[in-house]
């Protein structure tokens, strides 16, 4: 088994003063890092899963070799004016504004099981825009 923290490096101060931030940029480029870091997600969430569910741009990273061992599809959540067809839309707040994230509305089946992934957790506000948009699919 692949020691999985050795591979994400800690930046301090970046991108700001006061930030930690969480490289995982080595992980990615390890292959039995990868790997190991898809199967044991996807080993969580087998059988529990429909669809993966990625956040622009890097989630889209590791959501398409999650989805591909889970053996489901998956759904993209991007900046606006990004996908070409109808979707929907939420808003999230940043530190210095308000942004916003989009999905098709035709992403994915109702019901559907979503699996969310992007790359880190800072305030939760992409994360939490991305869980409105499911369930406005009905997810």
């Amino acid at each position: 088994m692949v020691e999985l923290a050795q591979h994400i490096r800690s930046i301090p101060d970046f991108p700001k003063p006061g930030i930690l931030f969480r490289d995982i940029t080595p992980l990615l480029a390890n292959a039995a890092a990868l790997r190991e870091t898809v199967d044991r997600i996807a080993l969580e969430f087998r059988g529990r899963v429909d669809t993966v569910l990625g956040i622009e741009s890097r989630g889209f990273l590791l959501g398409a070799p999650i989805a591909y061992a889970l053996g489901c599809g998956l759904s993209l959540v991007r900046k606006p004016g990004k996908l070409p067809a109808a979707t929907y839309a939420a808003e999230y707040a940043l530190e210095y504004g308000v942004d916003r994230l989009e999905i098709h509305r035709d992403a994915f089946g109702r019901p559907c099981r979503v699996l969310v992934v992007d790359d880190l957790l800072a305030t939760g506000g992409t994360a939490a825009a991305a869980v409105r948009l499911v369930e406005q699919l009905q997810g």
